[in-house]
């Protein structure tokens, strides 16, 4: 018996000493190791203007769906009408701040009426300062020669807004007061942040249609998981105690809910529905794709021609339009707190807000009536000039810096994009796909396995198995280097407040950016190529990282920092065997969230020559013998961003426990 005993002492130090790292360097040994021997084998190649089985059934439905769609009982009484409502609700909100319509030569509400009633808004419900950047912004679409393209992305994003909020706050709140309701959201909502916003797109223009009305139901499905889920948090949140307290005077279910529940989840609620526009403007700009009016079809052309100018004060109105939204909704979050402590100003509060609404009254009155109110004065020479000065900008750093970004492009390209690209496509696809769920099994658990398993086998289903793996490559790429970001300047904010409060403004104004902008300088200074949707990529998903592990770094107890540093460690000790460490769980949602934001915008990149998915989703809209291998490109990049989310999010729940 101690024999025995004995004998499995050995073994059992063996297992505590297999650790996942070790094992995951091993499957990537083995995994190098056959790529030697069965290289450019069964890898799953398809030409770009080849066609498997299933995209030609997806160009027939797509056919069979259009020769249909107004003599079939489920379009002509479900989704036609879906559409037709919404078409009103855009042509409706177009034709007050946009589009002429009833024959007038103007909108209903011109310039004027347009700044004055933004700026009275932007005060009822937030304050001066916030009124004030509203109308300098507003003011400075028309400097720019794009206020029908702003009030076009304007209309859009109201519309979608309106519709989201009118279907999300509902859902939130049934969520907020029913655990079962919630555990049946979670997984769709899930789903929903999780696919890239590219991939809205093909599959509701098939039932729906190009232009205004599908733009807004894409913007719709994709802005209104945001206002569900802080709804319902918001409900959560509030005290049980309060609760009981409200239940013990004998107040009903409803009364609870509209005189406790609501009032005292108003601020996150708010906040839910800045998160909303937030996500409705980025939507809408990608909706040029579709033949979405606005802001967005100006880049998306300026881009396709490679005109950096245009691209860029486009570009930069959309910028300013989501600081404008995002401070206007901050300012009201902030607003329904500060209402409670206004003091002896709340009693003037209210006699100036009426005389500032018959004010914008009067701005209305005379944009509606007056051409001269109506027409944003001027011939937009601000934009004339800010569009000659970028190209002016990108032809000096083509010119100056040329070998430069070239040198950052190769080497980043042929050391490492290159290499792991090759990896991927010659790779066997059963090895690669082999190697995928070993990888999710070891580091999400049997779950993430399994997903990673059912992934795989329907990708190689889409036909694009290939195209796949080099937009994992770019991926992966930009991955790694968001995270390479992240943890520097994530451990500098952490471990310093001064640095904190220097950086964390600048990131919170790149994640209100829209993906779409982050294409145009560096597409400038890198030219059409992968590297750009990479190098764009990291700077759009590098804030999210960058402050999730800032905050990781920050909550690591100080007495744990002190005891280190009694000990005798220096700072890089402290940051290497202490709160890196003690930071994992932030360190892999971090990972978690940056692959996401990286899916998103290497596939946008498709746009400046990225290739791959990318490019299978635009050609599909562009050519219509190929939308059947477009649509089935939206699935694979669905696939992908699944798999990663289920892995990453599983490895993160293992690392905190």
């Amino acid at each position: 018996m101690a024999a025995v005993a004995d004998a499995t002492v050995p073994v059992a130090t063996i297992r505590r000493k297999v650790s996942r790292p070790m094992v995951v360097a091993a499957i990537l040994v083995v995994w190098l190791v056959l790529f030697a021997a069965l290289r450019g084998r069964q890898t799953l190649t398809l030409a770009a203007a080849d066609l498997t089985a299933l995209h030609r059934w997806l160009n027939d439905v797509n056919d069979s769906i259009g020769a249909n769609r107004n003599s079939n009982p489920l379009f002509l009484y479900f989704f036609n009408e879906i559409r037709l409502v919404i078409d009103n609700l855009v042509t409706f909100v177009q034709s007050l701040i946009s589009q002429p319509a009833d024959g007038r030569p103007v909108p209903q509400i011109g310039w004027l009426g347009v700044v004055g009633v933004t700026g009275y808004v932007s005060w009822a419900v937030g304050n001066w300062r916030v009124a004030l950047l509203a109308v300098a912004g507003f003011t400075f679409f028309g400097l720019q020669g794009l206020w029908q393209e702003s009030m076009d992305t304007l209309a859009l994003t109201l519309s979608a807004v309106l519709v989201a909020l009118l279907i999300g706050i509902p859902l939130g709140v049934w969520a907020g007061l029913s655990d079962r309701v919630n555990r049946i959201m979670t997984p769709f909502l899930d789903f929903m942040q999780t696919m890239p916003t590219f991939v809205y797109l093909a599959p509701l223009t098939l039932i729906f249609l190009i232009g205004g009305a599908s733009a807004v139901i894409t913007t719709v499905i994709y802005a209104a998981p945001p206002a569900i889920r802080i709804t319902a948090h918001a409900i959560r949140s509030v005290p049980e105690t309060t609760v009981e307290a409200a239940d013990s005077l004998g107040a009903t279910r409803m009364q609870q809910l509209v005189k406790v529940l609501l009032p005292m989840s108003k601020r996150t609620v708010v906040m839910g529905v800045n998160q909303t526009i937030m996500a409705a403007l980025a939507m809408v700009t990608i909706a040029a794709l579709i033949d979405a009016p606005g802001l967005g079809k100006t880049v998306m052309q300026a881009l396709t021609s490679l005109d950096v100018g245009t691209a860029f004060n486009a570009g930069l109105a959309i910028v300013v339009m989501a600081i404008v939204l995002d401070r206007v909704t901050t300012a009201a979050a902030a607003r329904t707190e500060a209402r409670r402590t206004d003091g002896w100003f709340l009693k003037w509060r209210r006699p100036l807000l009426g005389a500032g609404g018959v004010a914008a009254a009067v701005l209305v009155y005379l944009s509606h009536t007056y051409v001269w109110a109506a027409e944003f004065p001027g011939d937009g020479t601000v934009g004339s000039h800010l569009a000659s000065g970028a190209d002016t900008a990108t032809t000096w750093m083509q010119d100056h810096l040329f070998g430069l970004t070239n040198a950052l492009r190769d080497a980043l390209t042929n050391g490492l994009l290159n290499p792991f690209q090759t990896l991927l496509t010659d790779s066997p696809w059963w090895l690669v796909g082999a190697v995928l769920v070993a990888l999710g099994a070891v580091l999400g658990g049997w779950r993430a396995g399994v997903t990673a398993a059912v992934c795989v086998g329907l990708l190689v289903g889409t036909g694009l198995w290939s195209d796949s793996m080099t937009t994992l490559a770019s991926t992966a790429v930009a991955t790694v280097l968001t995270m390479l970001a992240g943890v520097v300047f994530g451990v500098w904010m952490g471990r310093s407040a001064l640095v904190d409060g220097l950086l964390r403004p600048t990131l919170d104004a790149a994640q209100v950016m829209p993906p779409f902008v982050y294409l145009v300088p560096f597409l400038a200074l890198f030219g059409a190529t992968r590297f750009t949707a990479i190098i764009a990529g990291v700077v759009y998903a590098a804030p999210v990282a960058i402050k999730i592990i800032a905050d990781g770094v920050r909550n690591v107890p100080e007495s744990t920092v002190e005891a280190a540093t009694s000990a005798g460690c220096n700072t890089w000790q402290i940051i290497t065997k202490v709160q890196l460490p003690m930071a994992r769980g932030a360190l892999t949602l971090a990972t978690n969230q940056g692959l996401i934001y990286v899916l998103s915008m290497v596939v946008l990149g498709g746009l400046v020559g990225a290739g791959a998915l990318g490019y299978d989703v635009v050609a599909g809209f562009s050519q219509g013998e190929l939308y059947g291998k477009g649509l089935a490109a939206g699935l694979a990049i669905v696939l992908l961003g699944v798999m990663f989310d289920r892995i990453t999010q599983a490895a993160a729940r293992r690392t905190r426990a």
